[in-house]
């Protein structure tokens, strides 16, 4: 018997270096955290894939990040390519972080136009020094004319919030995958219906003329 082979959809984390993609990235792999004085400076593209059950259905999460590569050069457009979900992480108790992200944005639509876009505002432990307020984001999504799938607020720290963001994402692009097959399924039939009447190449019976008539 074959098996099933289950959709990968990629995911890409996006934002300021600093913001704990990395960490996100590690709390999704191996639900762990580093300290940063513990942590090793690593350098390049990273990826890891995670499945999920949506209604049974399964659909594999294969988040992908910098690396840190950010802080040397821009992303390639290859980071981007193939895209099905795009996560905008900033740091909840730092505004410049947030108030940059249009221009995290900006490379998405351009080089991941078809991605669904997701907002992350992470560190939320740092409960006393959060500034960016379920407003701001709420009107930045709006300013964004809705391109926001989704807001979350997690702590890389302590896992709150991170399992039921990438299961919401998984949830999602689930419904989206679903989507498409049902209309290539309505593409395929509406294909072999009207392929069918035009088989022999005519458009149906031909009727003997009348010898009577002036046409």
């Amino acid at each position: 018997m074959a098996s099933v082979k289950i959709p990968e959809q990629k995911v890409i984390l996006c934002g300021e270096y600093g913001v704990g993609k990395s960490s996100l990235f590690r709390r999704y792999m191996n639900n762990s955290f580093t300290d940063a004085t513990d942590r090793k400076s690593t350098m390049g593209l990273d990826h890891y894939g995670k499945v999920f059950t949506v209604d049974d259905k399964s659909i594999k999460l294969q988040l992908w990040d910098t690396g840190g590569m950010e802080r040397v050069a821009s992303i390639t457009s290859s980071y981007y390519k193939y895209s099905e979900a795009a996560i905008l992480v900033f740091a909840l108790d730092n505004p410049d972080t947030f108030h940059i992200l249009s221009q995290h944005l900006l490379d998405i639509v351009t080089y991941a136009e078809n991605a669904k876009i997701f907002l992350c505002g992470n560190k939320y432990d740092q409960k006393s020094r959060i500034c960016i307020t379920d407003s701001d984001m709420e009107a930045f999504s709006e300013q964004c004319h809705n391109l926001v799938s989704g807001i979350y607020k997690t702590s890389c720290k302590t896992g709150e919030g991170v399992d039921e963001m990438f299961s919401d994402i998984a949830r999602q692009l689930t419904q989206v995958n679903r989507s498409k097959i049902e209309l290539q399924n309505i593409e395929e039939r509406s294909f072999h219906i009207g392929g069918s009447g035009q088989e022999g190449g005519g458009g149906g019976d031909i009727l003997p003329q009348d010898p009577n008539c002036a046409c």
